[in-house]
């Protein structure tokens, strides 16, 4: 008889923010990227806007599509259950600092990179400030607990 490898369910992730614009849907995007062996990674905003373009820009520039990526309601995953529930900004956490599916709750104060003013240069730079700040912050809080 073989003994096999125990059979691991992927955890799953919400991102939560006010608009669900660039935020949430990067790391989303990354967390799915990257860590899809451990993870499944969706998001959603207190409303439903649009996905930014430099956003999708800016996950571009690392080979991540997020091209595809509809902007979400957090009505829309309101009965999921979730492992774990991550607010990646103060209002958010503000205005859900209980989701009736998440079983942990984590915080992420990221600054809105779409506030960002100046040219396209500039306000890319933000975009992949916080990519890069999305990025590290998973490394270092998600995949540090698998």
């Amino acid at each position: 008889m073989v003994a096999s490898e125990p059979r691991t369910e992927k955890k799953r992730i919400l991102f939560l923010c006010s608009q669900n614009s660039a935020r949430s849907q990067m790391a989303e995007g990354l967390v799915n990227f990257y860590y899809g062996r451990l993870f499944q990674a969706f998001s959603a905003g207190l409303e439903a806007t649009r996905v930014h373009p430099f956003a999708v820009k800016a996950m571009a520039e690392i080979g991540v599509d997020i091209s595809s990526h509809r902007s979400k309601a957090v009505e829309e995953y309101i009965s999921q259950p979730f492992d774990y529930v991550v607010t990646v900004c103060d209002q958010a956490r503000q205005a859900c600092p209980f989701f009736p599916g998440g079983k942990r709750y984590l915080h992420l104060d990221l600054d809105d990179p779409a506030a960002c003013q100046g040219n396209d240069q500039d306000v890319l730079e933000c975009f992949r400030r916080a990519r890069e700040a999305i990025h590290l912050w998973v490394k270092t809080n998600l995949i540090s607990r698998e």
